[in-house]
């Protein structure tokens, strides 16, 4: 870790908090830095934007794919005020940053009442044993759109 590594979980630290005093969300922030340089930022917005997916990782992530025209961030390092959620981390894997700092763990957050334990306990489980009912329904219709896609040439890979 270096200074400059320092200087950027700040401005993710900073973030949380301008997010927490306008009370948009959780006390979250994030940003995605490339060649040295933040090019996006987020802080959350879950409770203001009434979006359960407005997580500061997941902003960051939207903003900085725009602007890079790329649905990766390659050569990007993401730094966050806090280990992201299974939802973040899910989204951080697509995005594909070279790296991620965080400040706070996993526990901190739960301290703070913000604990995801649940979902990581979730996915443990056979998808029948699950809290929220899924049910698999007219599978064979479904499957008749990926036919069509793994037959496209035309298709962009990610």
């Amino acid at each position: 870790m270096s200074e400059t590594d320092k200087k950027f979980m700040r401005a993710a630290i900073s973030l949380a908090e301008k997010g927490m005093k306008t009370n948009s969300g959780g006390p979250f922030g994030a940003v995605v830095v490339k060649d040295g340089e933040i090019i996006a930022e987020g802080y959350n917005r879950v409770t203001s934007d009434n979006d359960p997916t407005a997580h500061a990782e997941v902003i960051a992530i939207r903003e900085a794919c725009k602007k890079l025209k790329s649905f990766q961030l390659d050569d990007c390092v993401i730094y966050t005020s806090c280990e992201p959620c299974p939802m973040c981390l899910g989204a951080i894997y697509w995005a594909r940053p070279k790296k991620v700092f965080y400040a706070c763990n996993r526990e901190d957050a739960a301290s703070a009442n913000f604990d995801d334990q649940f979902i990581y306990d979730e996915l443990e489980l056979k998808i029948e044993d699950r809290k929220v009912d899924f049910e698999n329904i007219i599978r064979d219709e479904g499957l008749h759109v990926f036919e069509h896609w793994k037959a496209k040439n035309d298709k962009t890979e990610y």
